[in-house]
């Protein structure tokens, strides 16, 4: 299985954009300009810009508060590959975990805020012990991407037997 959320990320990209463009258009036409007459729709000037203003950064905060990050995620062939970088307000460093399946050793779902930001972090088996993979955050990918990733991760994920003692009755 391969999956990405590219669109997902350009979509974000495309929203972030606008919304500059929208921001500066109003800041130019209220204030420079002053085509645009207030009170409008009986709410003032001040008002209105404190309210853009907080739309504007809340959309331009919220997918690095959440650690958006752009996922490239695939399990063929022989080993396990996430490919990702942060889509925040600043692109991140573009980082790659390969893994092989013989020597994956499992994984550890993480959720904070009501699961709204969810991470994985990766082991892998090695000669020296077991090493653990900075946390990749899926809160950006979709519910059943999510969940597929998930699913594919517990497949490869080695099963921890419980060892039965007692009576066989």
């Amino acid at each position: 299985m391969t999956l990405n959320n590219s669109k997902s990320v350009i979509n974000l990209k495309i929203v972030r954009r606008a919304s500059i463009i929208l921001f500066l258009a109003f800041v130019l036409l209220a204030y420079i300009a002053k085509v645009i007459r207030f009170p409008l729709l009986g709410i003032n000037q001040i008002i209105w810009t404190v309210f853009i203003l907080v739309l504007f950064v809340i959309i331009m905060i919220f997918p690095s508060l959440f650690n958006y990050q752009y996922i490239s995620f695939s399990d063929e062939a022989e080993t396990i590959v996430f490919r990702y970088f942060t889509a925040g307000l600043f692109e991140g460093k573009k980082n790659s975990i390969e893994i092989d399946k013989k020597t994956f050793s499992g994984f550890v779902l993480e959720k904070k805020i009501f699961g709204l930001i969810q991470s994985v972090t990766l082991y892998q088996k090695l000669k020296q012990g077991v090493a653990t993979y900075p946390p990749v955050y899926i809160s950006s990918l979709k519910r059943a991407d999510r969940v597929r990733v998930l699913k594919s991760l517990n497949l490869y994920a080695p099963q921890i037997r419980k060892k039965t003692t007692g009576n066989m009755s």
